[in-house]
């Protein structure tokens, strides 16, 4: 099943809601809204810096991604950047592919 890495960028609502839920209540919304596509919560990382979740999650397809990227988007608690990860094997598949293309003034 493909994975997903979601960077979630919380504003201040949403961190004023996230202390009154706790963390534990993001972890299992996003369980629960993963499971409800047909994938699974991999795992949810609080941070530091510019990004205050990072969450991978295994979802059937594109399309499941993008419906859980714009229910979370269509939050006003919340901003998020989706990711579609690569295995090894499929970055050695695109890196063994033949491909043509021409740079810029080349």
């Amino acid at each position: 099943m493909p994975k997903y890495l979601f960077e979630a960028h919380y504003t201040p609502e949403g961190v004023r809601g996230l202390k009154e839920a706790g963390a534990s209540s993001r972890a299992k919304a996003v369980n629960e809204m993963a499971t409800g596509l047909g994938g699974r919560l991999e795992s949810f990382h609080f941070a530091f810096g510019d990004v205050d979740a990072y969450v991978v999650v295994d979802l059937p397809d594109d399309e499941a991604a993008a419906a859980a990227a714009f229910t979370v988007a269509a939050s006003p608690l919340t901003k998020v950047k989706t990711i579609k990860l690569l295995t090894v094997d499929e970055a050695d598949a695109a890196i063994g592919r033949s491909v043509s293309y021409q740079p810029p003034g080349g």
